[in-house]
């Protein structure tokens, strides 16, 4: 797992079997943003890590969009941890 921080906002990556997960905490809010393992599925945005899908995007600065507006932040606040730098497709 890495961690990553800028101003209010924590991001933590990670990979699980299935998939790859960059989670973002602001102020006791969250969003994630997941793909497969393999890295070139569309990325998922989810309110946790384990919630349900909202959205998917074939970009990576569309997914952090929409990370960003699930907590309130410019998608330019949030945080990515160098492990995470290359998702999307």
């Amino acid at each position: 797992m890495s961690e990553a921080s800028a101003g209010d906002v924590t991001a933590r990556y990670h990979e699980t079997d299935e998939e790859r997960v960059l989670e973002f905490e602001r102020d006791g809010r969250t969003a994630a943003v997941a793909q497969n393992v393999e890295g070139y599925a569309m990325l998922k945005v989810r309110p946790t890590a384990d919630g349900d899908e909202l959205e998917r995007y074939y970009g990576f600065d569309m997914a952090l969009d929409h990370a960003a507006e699930l907590l309130g932040v410019s998608p330019r606040d949030l945080p990515v941890p160098d492990e995470a730098a290359d998702m999307g497709m």
